[in-house]
């Protein structure tokens, strides 16, 4: 008797899951409500989609797991993502200070826009499963509180039903599991908010001649001055590009949706260097702006009763400030979980399997969640949360690893490592990155932008072209 799944959404989470379903069972299919592009363009689905998007780490590890044969980095990096060193390609100005780059070889991140690698996950995974996307909407799910069976679907030729072995709910952060599950009998879930108001304003250039091989640049927001946060971030992207992304908190930190004030917004910046290399760069696009940014966690894997046979990933499960970039990688990792445990039973009718996977996924979850609310409490006008005695003490601890690690390799590995996500919060308290912090770091701090004489030339050749354009 043949077995099926089906997966609710086409995006990132639903297709990896599909690709950890697809090795035992006969048949996935997952739906999405969205019409699909062909290639790597944009769709209204993906409210973040325009914006800057990073794949960490332990995101591309955990799809090198669910996607084997394809080679995902080789995949990613042949369709034009680029892919960055931690420690050595990237400038980055934190609430401590500068960010030393080192000759020793850190962990990488990939870069590309989101449309870019949603397309290329997608491409790999129907090629490589057996996977098929169809289009259509879930109303519902079938089955009741002990068990789901399938899903209703809204689609082009009428109502159906689609009887499942498994359901996944990977439909993003505008998903109903709540009222999907209240209606099978389970009423018991809890979710919780945290917004910044963050507001993203991202604008696409294209890369200025000889500027191809300039850092990935990041000002990040200093939640701990008591006033509204403003960032800045230039990102190679494919096709000879960068993604220019702003993004500001409410009450005077939101950054503007017109040319000239996103210029003066990059240059007003705890440093100019954002608004001094695309001063003379020319805009391919309109400047967009996006406003779905807050945490949001629904606690599903604290549930009482749990139905066999059903898991949500992704979005579905919390979505998190998109400044700290660890959504993707959070999705990859919930789905490898689900790989994980379906290879470890061998069965999708294991009893408390779905139970397993839905905490095995809230755990790279209550990271990402603890790294971004611990810092948007501390930004004026966040609703949902306000600093807990709890808080203060883990901010003066991660304050001073950050501190550290402006000027001490072993404690910048040790935050590359939480913060790419392939190893938890507890990376922090080895011996070795806690003798770092406690001796603080080892060289002074960085005047300015730790930029090699190639890289300061090119941003004079930029700052000049800016200037002839003023």
């Amino acid at each position: 008797m043949s077995s099926r799944a089906v997966v609710i959404g086409a995006g990132l989470a639903g297709m990896l899951a599909a690709a950890a379903l697809s090795t035992v069972v006969d048949q996935v299919i997952v739906l999405e409500r969205d019409d699909l592009p062909d290639g790597p363009e944009h769709r209204k689905g993906l409210p973040q989609g325009r914006h800057a998007h990073l794949l960490m780490a332990g995101g591309l590890a955990a799809m090198e797991d669910l996607v084997p044969g394809v080679g995902m980095r080789k995949h990613l990096l042949a369709a034009g993502a680029r892919e960055i060193s931690l420690s050595s390609g990237m400038i980055a100005l934190t609430p401590e200070g500068w960010f030393r780059r080192w000759r020793h070889e850190g962990p990488r991140m990939m870069t590309s826009s989101r449309a870019l690698l949603d397309w290329a996950v997608r491409d790999a995974v129907l090629a490589n499963t057996r996977a098929e996307v169809r289009k259509g909407q879930v109303r519902e799910l079938t089955g009741d509180a002990r068990r789901v069976t399938g899903v209703r679907v809204s689609a082009p030729g009428g109502d159906e039903v689609i009887d499942a072995d498994f359901v996944v709910d990977a439909s993003g952060r505008g998903s109903r599991v709540v009222h999907w599950l209240s209606e099978l009998g389970i009423s018991d879930v809890r979710e919780k908010t945290v917004d910044a108001g963050l507001v993203n304003a991202t604008r696409i250039y294209r890369t200025p001649e000889g500027a191809g091989r300039f850092p990935l640049t990041i000002i990040q927001a200093n939640p701990y001055q008591g006033l509204p946060g403003r960032s800045g971030m230039v990102l190679p992207i494919e096709g000879d590009r960068w993604m220019v992304s702003l993004a500001g908190t409410r009450g005077g930190g939101e950054p503007p949706s017109d040319p000239d004030g996103f210029l003066r917004y990059t240059l007003d910046l705890p440093h100019p260097l954002v608004g001094r290399l695309i001063a003379g760069a020319e805009p391919l696009t309109d400047i967009h702006v996006s406003r779905s940014t807050s945490n949001h966690r629904r606690y599903l894997e604290k549930v009482r009763e749990w139905p066999e046979r059903f898991v949500a990933l992704g979005d579905a499960l919390a979505t998190f400030n998109p400044a700290y970039g660890q959504g993707m990688s959070v999705a990859a990792l919930g789905a490898q979980v689900l790989g994980r445990e379906l290879r470890r039973g061998g069965a999708i009718d294991s009893a408390g399997l779905a139970r397993r996977v839905q905490r095995g996924a809230a755990s790279s979850v209550e990271a990402a969640w603890t790294m971004a609310v611990s810092q948007d409490v501390w930004f004026p006008g966040t609703r949902g949360g306000a600093p807990t005695v709890a808080d203060r003490l883990v901010t003066r601890f991660t304050r001073r690893v950050m501190r550290t690690a402006t000027g001490s390799y072993g404690a910048a590995s040790a935050v590359w490592d939480v913060t790419g996500l392939t190893a938890g919060p507890e990376r922090l308290l080895r011996p070795s990155a806690l003798l770092a912090t406690l001796n603080g770091p080892s060289l002074p701090p960085t005047a300015g932008p730790p930029l090699t004489e190639t890289e300061r030339k090119v941003l004079r050749q930029l700052e000049e072209a800016g200037a002839e354009a003023g």
